[in-house]
């Protein structure tokens, strides 16, 4: 294997990662966004009041996107897999 062809692996592999965790990333910061929202609106100072919600938010966008996630976990898989040989020299 050629640095060259070790360098776009792990550049995959980055990517892949990203768009696997992207779309639970914004859940999370818009959760969080209108949480602070709400917090400041009604002066709220409780944790609670802020953990929560966005635990709730990243469980159903886990619910809602594990499917995705799953398919774009196995595609990736599958091309590493499906080139193991032109690796291997």
């Amino acid at each position: 294997m050629t640095p060259d062809a070790a360098a776009h692996m792990v550049g995959q592999m980055f990517l892949a990662a990203f768009w696997i965790s992207a779309p639970l990333l914004a859940i999370g910061f818009v959760a969080g966004i209108l949480i602070s929202l709400v917090q400041i609106v009604t002066s709220i100072q409780d944790t609670a009041f802020n953990t929560i919600p966005r635990l709730v938010a990243f469980l159903g966008g886990c619910l809602v996107l594990m499917p995705w996630m799953v398919h774009k976990s196995m595609a990736y898989t599958i091309g590493i897999l499906g080139e193991l040989n032109r690796y291997a020299r």
